[in-house]
């Protein structure tokens, strides 16, 4: 079986897992407001047109729920918590800065970043999520990276992991709830059992960072994840982790907008679009240390 075919069925399932965990983030706290580290790369030009076309955004101030769990793409500002850092990050600010408005924070668990946009507390998700069919029932999508997946394991783990596939049966994989690697993983059971193998566990944490803790105590003995956050959870441990392999996943990063608020889904695929043309997207996936080659030009992932 090939990944793509296992990350394909892997969309139907997910739905099951995500819906119980947003049902307990339904009564989450008040919003929290956090300001960020701004980008200092210059506003593209062709933005004024775009503010003169989508007037109704300019002066707001709208709410971006995030998890900020994830450095590279979104994380508390280690120099100063009362800030969030990451290229997802300074990608909204990017987005707000083109079109005239203004950003601020509701950090989330991931499970509960489209239940949060659904219920309107807040106006879009820019927070490392993968665009796939089943999550555009909730939401629409404007992509703007590639997926690739890193598996990582603890150095010396006596279980052979160097992939995604047989490999891995009868390991214990920490995941984060809801992300699409969990059912991935699910779907690895039926052909661990034929080939007279122990299906994989899942142990389920609502955060990157515990998912990365599980391996660290012995407790787990890989992750399957975005390959940026893989390299950063290896640089931060390099005596104790490493990256066992790379896999390529049949999704996109997108940013999630409201399905029934068309026109601004339109301004932000627009606004993406010239700040991808001028450069300036590039500049922030080197500033954060994103391969050049994860750009991905912006496209619609609906459920229509």
């Amino acid at each position: 079986m090939t990944l793509f075919r296992v990350g394909r069925r892997a969309v139907g399932k997910a739905g099951v897992v995500v819906v119980a965990a947003q049902i307990l983030m339904l009564a989450a706290g008040a919003l929290t407001i956090l300001p960020s580290v701004r980008a200092t790369a210059k506003t593209p030009e062709a933005c004024a047109a775009l503010q003169a076309k989508y007037p109704s955004l300019s002066g707001k101030t709208l709410v971006n729920a995030v998890n900020a769990h994830t450095p590279g793409y979104e994380a508390l500002d280690p120099d100063d918590p009362s800030k969030y850092v990451g290229f997802d990050i300074d990608l909204g600010e990017a987005i707000g800065d083109c079109l005239g408005f203004k950003v601020t924070y509701k950090p989330v668990t991931f499970a509960a970043l489209l239940t949060t946009l659904e219920a309107g507390q807040a106006d879009i998700v820019i927070s490392d999520i993968y665009a796939t069919k089943e999550r555009a029932k909730a939401a629409d999508f404007v992509t703007y990276l590639k997926v690739y997946d890193g598996v990582l394991v603890a150095r010396g783990n006596p279980k052979k992991i160097d992939g995604i596939n047989l490999s891995m049966c009868g390991a214990t994989a920490s995941e984060n709830t809801g992300f699409v690697e969990v059912p991935l993983v699910q779907a690895l059971e039926a052909q661990c059992k034929a080939a007279g193998k122990p299906a994989p566990e899942i142990q389920l944490y609502d955060n990157n960072a515990n998912c990365i803790q599980a391996i660290l105590s012995g407790r787990a003995d890989t992750y399957v994840n975005d390959v940026n956050t893989v390299d950063s959870a290896v640089k931060a441990y390099p005596g104790k982790l490493e990256k066992a392999t790379a896999v390529t996943l049949p999704y996109s990063v997108g940013i999630a907008v409201p399905r029934n608020k068309t026109d601004f889904r339109d301004a932000v695929f627009a606004a993406l679009n010239e700040i991808q043309k001028s450069g300036l997207q590039g500049e922030l996936m080197k500033k954060w240390s994103l391969p050049e080659d994860q750009m991905e030009a912006p496209k619609l992932v609906v459920a229509d």
